[in-house]
């Protein structure tokens, strides 16, 4: 791939950086994470880009060799984007940044997009596994009536999909932007229960659990007497 915007070192991050670095190109491999998607979906998932940005991200990651087009075998032919072997292996960093990045994220602004994309990603991201060891529970998330999605961890192993599950043990319905600080620990399931914030349908005990299965660590303090100006 030849591209225009390089950093003009031989190194492998500032060669990362000229592939997926460019706006909006590492929220279009978020959005392939989960699996193909037509150029419509994506549209969806990522509403402020214009049209032509994503035509041009798409265009530079395929010639990258991180993202391919391919034609549904169906019988309207519909043509989807998914990620390569090669792309494929950025999920691991994909998460580890979220999850950097979550360490400073605040409440969402009243004009912040999450999708339903985001919130599945958002529980793997923030997934404990050792402390999921040996547990069997389904969760089911309603953030609104658009934006349900289900997480059921199996003795280590999670997996998040959308909408409702049959056999739920537990369903969390925040009242605002309050989940965030379930996870991050400035909430604890007591609180978040007893001041309404958050609703629940089933064993609080399954929302105690919740807090440990899903975690946020908090940034670490500056040292003392030290400040930036």
């Amino acid at each position: 791939m030849t591209t225009t915007r390089t950093y003009g070192q031989f190194c492998g991050l500032a060669r990362a950086l000229e592939i997926v670095g460019e706006r909006w190109s590492m929220l279009v491999i978020r959005d392939l994470v989960l699996g193909p998607k037509r150029f419509t979906e994506l549209q969806l998932g990522l509403p402020r880009i214009p049209a032509s940005i994503l035509s041009a991200r798409l265009n530079e990651l395929e010639q990258a060799g991180v993202i391919r087009r391919r034609v549904l075998p169906q019988l309207d032919a519909s043509l989807v984007y998914e990620l390569t072997e090669y792309g494929s292996e950025l999920d691991h960093i994909l998460l580890d940044l979220g999850l950097w990045g979550a360490r400073s994220l605040g409440h969402p602004k009243d004009d912040d997009v999450f999708t339903n994309d985001a919130a599945i990603l958002s529980l793997y991201t923030t997934f404990q596994q050792e402390a999921a060891a040996g547990v069997h529970v389904t969760y089911v998330l309603r953030h609104h009536d658009s934006l349900i999605i289900h997480a059921m961890i199996d003795d280590g192993t999670l997996k998040v999909g959308s909408g409702e599950h049959p056999a739920a043990d537990l369903v969390i319905e925040p009242q605002g932007p309050e989940l965030i600080d379930l996870v991050n620990g400035q909430l604890t399931a007591s609180e978040a229960l007893a001041s309404g914030r958050v609703r629940i349908e089933g064993d609080f005990a399954h929302l105690e659990l919740f807090t440990k299965l899903f975690r946020i660590p908090p940034k670490p303090e500056l040292p003392e007497g030290i400040a930036f100006h």
